[in-house]
């Protein structure tokens, strides 16, 4: 059996970490969650010499170990705790060439740790052009490691970089500098008071609200000849550390490192020039949402109908080749459709975060998010919230997905809880067919079509609540902490295909594997409810032929008839009738409840459903529409679908949170059942009391 020791991969954000996890591992990884928290933990294999794996784990980016967020407290954390299972015999420091100083203070931090540690100094291939050059074996000699030049891009470099890793138990574990000649006295008391602890982990248990084995922060107060320093001391000494780190780093790189600026090109500071302007900074931002739009509503429109006449063959063809009974019905009605409500989520999720990985492996994301902070930041989002919400027009599901790179908890919970107001295209059926009903096909102006501005205002109305609700959110939220927007503005890249399908194919895979089993479940529930029933729903096909002998309908229409006497003596439509108190007032009536119950599954559901209802074989949209035209309101005779209630219905479906998936998706990302459990009974609340409001107003 081939021995697996635990690799750990560390380094600055845009060092090309991630690129680096990619080359060693390739499609042989995996993502999840740390326990407890919302942090993305990636990890996967990577085959050594000598009959050895590597189990490599991607901590997420830091600028040091002086941690100012969660996903930083990860790092620390792992580091500190030799007891964990993921706890590294070796740590890959990443640096990028252009940044080594920068990325040096986190490495003589890790040496510090007695880790045994390799230095990676990746994009190696930019040396060339940028007129850097480097002293390998000097550096090596000053760190005391062992360092691997590597280019991502042109996969040089990494068979040295497995050779290192492999021999890890030669790396010196001796550290780069002395850290306690800040405060020499101080130490010297916390040698006497702890001296079975490493001195450099109990600096950093001291400093940061971290743990180790099992000494904790707090049982450092009340040692006998042990007085802790003040915070604001603390962090005096933590400024002091970090000066005499890059003291030391400024030294080495002086007799290591040449950059003959002259001949360096600048093409970064060009091109941020046009691209974080005031004015055509935004115009190019939008053309490449039109861009990605255009992708995710046209091009991804093709695969899922694919998809989907795939999955509705597939169904049909198991219903004609299996014995009629229950469990034939319940692989062709419930377990297939079931499965295709999950797979036909894939190309927009795919479309999705192949453009969201090019504009950040170029580096254009993070001009994006410095454009829009500050309109964000006004209404308690990040400038990186921008992304999510434009995601969500799509689909709130991978919008939500996309909310990861948000570092502050509050605001990236905010995002998270507000995205689902946006309209996504599974809205777009709905908005329809009830426009269709309710709006005069008529035109403002001779040009605009009515419709069509009505469809348009229910787009500002979904981005309206959702910039509204996260101010009131952000006002009310009791959440500690409110971030400083620093980000770095990354060198401009070529995107590597390679990592483009990586992210493409681990984020569509986690949205399948995540949330595809809690759909599943749920499509499954409801066909049973759809599907049996007390009663008259059992002698169904007695009580329809009865009523309709005489009346020369076709055998098709008969079965229509019969279908839809089931549905309505069926669980679910028994649970319509239940829930038509509550709706009337809203002026819709036992068929719409059913419609409303039916479409938690996916907003969609409502129009298919209402098709059934009505008694119509056909889902053409016109043929569903001249008969929900036809029906009356049985108190008032008058059309059941009017001005007042179509706008009812437009509004209740705007705000109510009627998609499994996305309570799927919520759940997974804040680890809780409590934010879902809130976003389905407020905005259904909302939803409610709006359209009650709008149909009493309007009747």
């Amino acid at each position: 059996m081939a021995r697996q020791i635990n690799v750990a991969l560390i380094g600055n954000p845009n060092t090309g970490k991630t690129s680096v996890f990619n080359r060693l591992t390739g499609l042989n990884q995996k993502v999840g969650n740390y326990p407890g928290i919302t942090v993305e933990k990636k990890q996967g294999l990577c085959k050594l010499d000598r009959g050895l794996k590597a189990h490599i784990i991607d901590l997420p980016g830091t600028y040091s170990l002086n941690a100012s967020s969660v996903d930083e407290n990860v790092v620390i954390e792992l580091l500190l705790n030799k007891n964990d299972k993921d706890f590294p015999d070796v740590a890959v420091v990443v640096a990028d060439i252009e940044n080594l100083k920068r990325n040096l203070l986190l490495f003589t931090q890790i040496k510090d740790l007695g880790i045994p540690a390799v230095l990676a100094i990746n994009m190696a291939d930019r040396m060339k052009r940028k007129a850097i050059s480097l002293d390998i074996d000097a550096l090596e000699q000053k760190l005391e490691t062992k360092i691997a030049l590597v280019s991502s891009r042109k996969n040089e470099g990494f068979d040295n970089l497995k050779e290192l890793i492999t021999n890890y138990s030669l790396l010196s574990t001796k550290p780069c500098l002395n850290a306690s000649r800040i405060a020499p006295e101080y130490f010297e008391r916390l040698r006497k008071a702890f001296p079975n602890q490493e001195l450099y982990k109990l600096w950093l248990v001291i400093t940061q609200d971290v743990n180790f084995g099992t000494l904790t922060r707090n049982e450092l107060k009340g040692v006998t000849g042990f007085q802790t320093e003040s915070k604001s001391n603390l962090k005096r000494l933590q400024q002091k550390e970090t000066i005499v780190r890059y003291q030391f780093i400024n030294g080495v790189l002086k007799d290591t490192l040449t950059v003959d600026t002259a001949n360096a090109k600048d093409f970064r500071s060009r091109m941020d020039r046009i691209l974080t302007h005031k004015v055509w900074g935004y115009v190019i931002f939008f053309a490449i949402l039109m861009l990605i739009f255009q992708a995710i509503f046209d091009w991804s429109s093709y695969p899922m109908d694919f998809i989907d006449n795939t999955f509705a063959s597939f169904s049909e063809w198991i219903k004609n080749s299996l014995p009629p009974g229950d469990f034939t019905n319940l692989i062709a009605e419930g377990i297939i459709p079931g499965i295709g409500g999950i797979v036909i989520f894939i190309p927009q999720i795919a479309f999705l975060f192949l453009f969201i990985s090019i504009l950040e492996e170029t580096g254009y994301m993070s001009r994006v998010v410095f454009l829009m902070d500050r309109i964000m930041r006004r209404f308690g989002l990040s400038g990186k919230s921008v992304v999510p919400l434009v995601s969500g027009t799509a689909c709130a599901i991978p919008a939500i997905m996309a909310t990861r790179n948000i570092e502050n908890w509050k605001e990236r919970l905010i995002t998270i809880l507000v995205t689902p107001f946006t309209t996504c295209s599974a809205r777009l059926p709905v908005y329809l067919i009830i426009i269709a009903l309710v709006i005069p096909d008529e035109r403002v102006l001779g040009i605009f079509s009515l419709q069509g501005i009505t469809l348009m205002i229910m787009y500002l109305i979904g981005f309206g609540a959702a910039i509204g609700s996260a101010w009131l959110l952000d006002k009310f939220l009791k959440i500690p902490g409110r971030s400083f927007f620093v980000i770095e503005m990354p060198n401009y890249k070529i995107p590597l295909p390679k990592n483009v399908l990586i992210t493409v194919v681990e984020k569509t895979k986690s949205f399948v594997l995540g949330a595809g089993k809690i759909i599943l479940a749920i499509s499954i529930i409801l066909w049973v409810l759809a599907s049996y029933g007390p009663g008259d729903f059992n002698n169904a096909e007695e009580i329809v032929t009865a009523e309709s002998s005489g009346q020369n309908l076709t055998q098709e229409e008969i079965d229509t008839k019969i279908a839809s006497f089931k549905l309505e003596n069926s669980y679910i439509g028994m649970m319509g009738k239940g829930i038509e108190p509550a709706v009337r007032p809203l002026g819709y009536d036992w068929k719409i409840g059913i419609a409303i119950v039916s479409s938690f599954a996916a907003r969609e559901v409502f129009v298919g459903t209402l098709a059934t209802i009505y008694s119509v074989g056909s889902e053409e949209e016109e043929t569903i529409k001249n008969r929900m035209a036809a029906e009356t309101n049985p108190v008032l005779g008058t059309p059941l679908f009017n001005f007042a209630s179509g706008v009812s219905l437009l509004l209740f479906y705007a705000f109510a949170m009627q998609c499994m998936s996305t309570l799927a998706i919520v759940k997974r990302e804040t680890n809780s059942w409590k934010w879902p459990t809130y976003q389905l009974f407020i905005m259904s609340g909302i939803a409610y009391v709006l359209a009650l409001a709008a149909y009493q107003l309007l009747k």
